[in-house]
């Protein structure tokens, strides 16, 4: 028989995503009880992790979202708590978080992606809006920060390019950053990426502008087709895309990557999700059970994962010190 864990899993949060946080923790915590895991669910209503002191856990499921969940905050402190977690460390998790450092990263390492230019607060608004000239309505305005699509819209005019400016600053007031991208018109997929080997893709269809909080949350029009119809060598991109960018941003364990296959021909990454949603209807569980894994052994072995990668970390410490001695 397996070994059983003491697991805590961190939900709820800070963020604005504190409401999708809870689902997915719930579901988590469900599953790893199926599991024959002893399970605390943990509410994070601060930024701190102190509670984790009398729980005492063999290792942290992570499903908090945004500010203090994914932006590498909480895998700092549990790394300094030298407790085993789920998810990407702090370097990749912040990377993921920060849209133009995921830009960057995709860049760095030729994942393909659509133009872009980067505002910050305090850039006049002439000089913003000539910016978007020169790349050329319609364009897809963006907080840096943030995840679930809050505070993202399509600038289809110039006349709307100042209030979704205000829009993404408000979604994220303590970063003043906003990405402004080429809107890329075509078919959006997402891939999830489990311990580096891509699941099969599910391709999103939504009736709503593009696939927005309300598309992904409230929607009950918006479909999620797996098998996907695509060509063979078509879906073989696509999934290496995904796989490229997880390794770009240095994920491990798990990701979801959305992409979008342009009515132009191109292939383009949106962005990487380190922590996507973890119900049972979420799409990596949805993608992962397509290929034969079902919910709860795909959070039982995130949580193995986490274990033998902290195992496997505290030995090439001790070999390090013992070569210096």
């Amino acid at each position: 028989m397996a070994q059983s864990y003491r697991i805590a899993v961190l939900m709820g949060g800070v963020s604005n995503e504190r409401e999708v946080s809870f689902k997915s923790g719930k579901a988590v915590c469900q599953a790893l009880r199926d599991a024959g895991h002893d399970v605390v669910p943990v509410d994070i209503v601060e930024r701190r992790l102190d509670q984790l002191d009398d729980i005492r856990p063999d290792a942290v499921f992570n499903v908090l979202h945004g500010e203090f969940g994914e932006d590498g905050e909480v895998q700092r402190l549990l790394e300094e708590k030298g407790i085993p977690y789920t998810g990407s460390g702090p370097q990749a998790s912040r990377a993921g978080m920060d849209k133009i450092a995921t830009k960057r990263a995709f860049i760095l390492h030729s994942v393909p992606t659509a133009d872009y230019f980067t505002v910050e607060g305090d850039e006049g608004f002439g000089h913003v809006s000539a910016q978007a000239e020169a790349m050329g309505y319609p364009l897809v305005c963006k907080p840096a920060c943030g995840g679930s699509s809050l505070g993202v819209t399509i600038v289809r005019k110039a006349e709307d390019l100042r209030q979704s400016l205000d829009a993404a600053l408000e979604s994220t007031p303590n970063d003043p950053r906003v990405l402004l991208e080429r809107y890329v018109r075509g078919r959006e997929f997402t891939v999830g990426v489990l311990d580096c080997v891509p699941l099969p893709v599910v391709e999103v269809c939504t009736k709503r502008e593009f696939f927005d909080y309300e598309a992904k949350y409230h929607d009950e029009a918006t479909q999620y087709i797996i098998p996907v119809a695509l060509l063979e060598s078509t879906y073989r991109k696509v999934q290496e895309a995904a796989a490229r960018a997880y390794h770009a941003l240095g994920c491990r364990h798990m990701s979801r990557v959305d992409l979008m296959c342009g009515f132009d021909g191109g292939l383009y990454v949106l962005e990487v999700n380190t922590i996507p949603g973890f119900t049972p209807r979420s799409l990596l569980p949805m993608a992962a059970k397509h290929a034969g894994i079902e919910f709860k052994d795909l959070c039982d072995r995130l949580v193995r994962m986490a274990v033998s990668d902290a195992a496997g970390t505290a030995r090439d410490d001790a070999e390090r010190k013992r070569h210096i001695a």
